[in-house]
């Protein structure tokens, strides 16, 4: 069945990709990549963002020491090793991947440059966002926003570890029930914390047609949303 996407941008969890959480997991790697080498067999064009959190958590413990800038700036770096770990992965699976970063690093990475990404991504490679925006004060979900706007993507996809927006966190409050559809606005004026408040602005002012967030297990679920399975929460301008 034909996606009806035609260029997306997914945003995966980095604590997914590793050991309880923590650094990395060759099979975990290796079982992502399949599955995007799978996105792609549909003819979808796909960007992705990888969180960097199974390597660094910011400012936590007595990492609170630390000045914002330094913490966040480690951050990015922890999205770079994920990224790279994911193409070279997809490489020996004979994928073609680039790694675009945030912060000029070209002995590791193109620097981003939409038009060239672009281009990548129309000539069938897998493009890898790193380093978020390259600025400290901005977290991956404002990095997805913004890239999704630059590239013009018809959705952006983020694959969490619970299956949709819930009107609480199901884990705390048992009463909390799944929100099948909603509005970028209605979301941020009720404080869901799908997305962070400077990401959800950047929805309300430009035109992203829709978010989608499901659950990232099993790992098909990323093809049946593709297909049009209206899983987990759909967000819209309207």
């Amino acid at each position: 069945m034909a996606s009806p996407y035609r260029r997306v941008i997914l945003k995966l969890s980095g604590e997914a990709l590793g050991l309880d959480g923590k650094l990395f997991c060759h099979e975990k790697f290796e079982q992502t990549a399949r599955m995007l080498i799978d996105i792609q067999r549909t003819g979808v064009e796909l960007a992705v963002v990888i969180g960097g959190g199974n390597v660094w958590r910011g400012r936590r413990g007595a990492a609170m020491r630390m000045g914002t800038v330094a913490a966040d700036q480690m951050g990015m770096l922890a999205t770079l090793q994920n990224c790279l770990y994911m193409r070279d992965t997809l490489e020996h699976l004979g994928a073609r991947a680039v790694v675009m970063s945030g912060v000029d690093i070209p002995r590791f990475a193109e620097s981003y440059n939409t038009v060239a990404a672009i281009e990548h991504l129309r000539a069938g490679r897998i493009l890898f966002l790193a380093c978020g925006l390259g600025n400290p004060c901005f977290s991956t979900d404002s990095a997805v926003v913004l890239r999704a706007i630059e590239l013009e993507c018809d959705a952006i996809l983020m694959a969490k570890n619970i299956d949709g927006v819930y009107t609480a966190d199901p884990h705390v409050d048992p009463s909390a029930t799944l929100i099948p559809r909603i509005t970028y606005a209605e979301a941020a004026e009720r404080d869901l914390r799908v997305m962070d408040a400077a990401a959800f602005i950047m929805l309300r002012e430009n035109a992203v047609p829709v978010v989608r967030v499901f659950g990232l297990e099993p790992p098909d679920n990323v093809l049946k949303v593709l297909a049009g399975d209206p899983m987990g929460t759909i967000l819209t301008r309207d």
